[in-house]
């Protein structure tokens, strides 16, 4: 019986900023910086729509989200992009992205 078990594989796929930034060039995925909005006013991923994952609403915010299309998830070191991929993996998202080491490790300018 012991044999029988598999792993389950992650519901999220971490990656380095060279594969995010190679993923954000797929057509039609959603880049969500998950940062409180006074993080994200300083600068932001072009492109990106502000959703902190420490708001009340968090859940509710992101369920106007299409769970089938590739989304994208970053904050300041990778730490809330985590834990709001996992958010976003176990209300059903698909395909789930997140930026390892954050903004802190993002090779270009952001936004302001």
């Amino acid at each position: 019986m012991f044999g029988l078990f598999q792993p389950t594989p992650p519901a999220h796929h971490n990656l380095t900023p060279a594969q995010f930034a190679e993923g954000l060039r797929r057509s039609g995925a959603v880049l969500v910086d998950v940062r409180r909005p006074d993080e994200y006013a300083l600068g932001y991923i072009p492109g990106s729509v502000n959703i902190d994952v420490t708001a009340a609403d968090f859940a509710q915010r992101v369920a106007t989200l299409d769970k089938t299309t590739p989304t994208y998830v970053y904050c300041r070191s990778g730490a809330r992009s985590a834990k709001a991929a996992a958010q976003l993996s176990a209300a059903g998202f698909t395909d789930v992205h997140n930026l390892l080491g954050g903004v802190l490790d993002w090779p270009t300018p952001l936004t302001s």
